[in-house]
C-alpha cells in the first residue's frame, strides 16, 4: 500500500483528495493543526510519516477568504512559509524520502489580466501582497533540493467542487437573486474543477521525469459576466442584480473578505500540462457546471 502525505488536507481540498486516494487504495496520513492528526508542533512524528512516502502534498496555509489588515497579512505569508520549512527540513532528515513532494502555490501570482493570458514560460509576475505571499511561498519551496525528491509548486486557478469552496458563496448569491456582474465583469475567471486537480497529481506522480512549476486552470477560463451568466443559468435563476465595485467594498468590509478575489482578472493557461500531454475532464465551464 503506497503512502500519501496531506500536509494542511483539512481544507475543502485536502478532504476530496483525502477521499479519492483513499478510494484508490493509498495510505493517507495528515498533517494539521487539528488533534487528531500529526501535529505540526511534533517534528519527529512529521518525519516518520514522510518515511517511504510516495507522495507529499502540502496545502498548508491560512485562508485568504479575510481581511488584509497587518495581523492577518502576517498570518497568512508565516502559515505558508513554517509549514513549507518544516516539510523540507524533514524531507532532509528521511533515510527515504518522499519521491514527490508537491507544494500548492498560486495563479494570483500573475498580474491582473485582460489582454492576454498568463502561461509558465511567458506570464507576467504582479506586484501587491498576495504576489509577495506566492513569490516568497515559492522561494521557500524550492530553497529546498533534496536529492532524490521530485519538486512541483502548483499554481492553482479557483478550485470548483460540490461541497464547499468558492461555488458555496455563488450559489447563494443567485439564489437570493444577486448573481449578476461584479465590477465590470471583464475579469477574466480561471478555475479548475477539483477532479482535474485531483488527477493532475495523479498525472505527475506517473510522470517522473516532471518537475518545477506548473498552472493548474481549465483551457478555458471565462469573464466574469460569462461565468455569472452561466451560473444563474445552471441554477434556474431569471436574474440577477449587478454588484457594481463600491458595493462589492462594502460588502467585503461586511464579511470580513477582500475584493481581489473576485476583481483581480487571472487570466491563466495550462500550457506545460497540455504540452505534456495531460486531458482535462472538464474543459468547459458548461462542463464543470452541469456536473456540479
Amino acid at each position: 500500500m503506497e503512502k500519501v502525505v496531506l500536509a494542511g488536507g483539512t481544507g475543502f481540498v485536502g478532504r476530496y483528495f483525502e477521499k479519492r486516494f483513499e478510494q484508490l487504495g493509498y495510505k493517507v496520513e495528515i498533517i494539521s493543526r487539528q488533534s487528531v492528526h500529526i501535529s505540526w508542533d511534533d517534528r519527529a512524528r512529521i518525519t516518520e510519516a514522510l518515511e517511504g512516502a510516495a507522495l507529499l502534498i502540502n496545502l498548508a496555509g491560512k485562508s485568504v477568504n479575510c481581511r488584509y489588515h497587518e495581523r492577518n497579512k502576517r498570518e497568512i505569508l508565516h502559515s505558508r512559509l513554517e509549514t513549507t520549512n518544516i516539510l523540507g527540513e524533514a524531507v532532509d532528515l528521511c533515510q527515504t524520502p518522499p519521491e514527490l513532494w508537491i507544494n500548492a502555490s498560486t495563479a494570483t501570482i500573475y498580474r491582473h489580466a485582460e489582454d492576454k493570458p498568463m502561461t509558465e514560460e511567458a506570464g507576467e509576475v504582479g506586484a501587491g501582497f498576495s504576489v509577495d505571499v506566492a513569490k516568497a511561498w515559492e522561494k521557500a519551496f524550492f530553497s529546498f533540493s533534496p536529492a532524490a525528491t521530485r519538486q512541483v509548486a502548483l499554481r492553482i486557478a479557483i478550485v470548483l467542487g460540490k461541497e464547499g469552496g468558492v461555488m458555496t458563496p455563488y450559489r447563494n448569491l443567485v439564489r437570493f437573486g444577486l448573481g449578476g456582474v461584479q465590477g465590470t465583469g471583464k475579469q477574466m475567471f480561471s478555475w479548475i474543477h477539483i477532479e482535474d486537480l485531483f488527477q493532475i497529481i495523479l498525472f505527475l506522480k506517473e510522470r517522473q521525469e516532471l518537475s518545477g512549476v506548473f498552472n493548474c486552470a481549465a483551457p478555458a477560463p471565462i469573464t466574469n459576466r460569462e461565468f455569472m451568466r452561466k451560473l444563474r443559468k445552471s441554477h434556474h435563476a431569471p436574474f440577477g442584480l449587478p454588484a457594481p465595485k463600491w458595493l462589492l467594498e462594502l460588502g467585503a468590509r461586511i464579511i470580513r473578505t477582500e475584493t481581489e478575489l473576485v476583481l483581480k482578472s487571472r487570466w491563466v493557461i495550462p500550457e506545460r500540462l497540455e504540452q505534456e500531454g495531460f486531458s482535462f475532464k472538464f474543459r468547459t465551464m458548461d462542463e464543470a457546471l452541469t456536473e456540479l
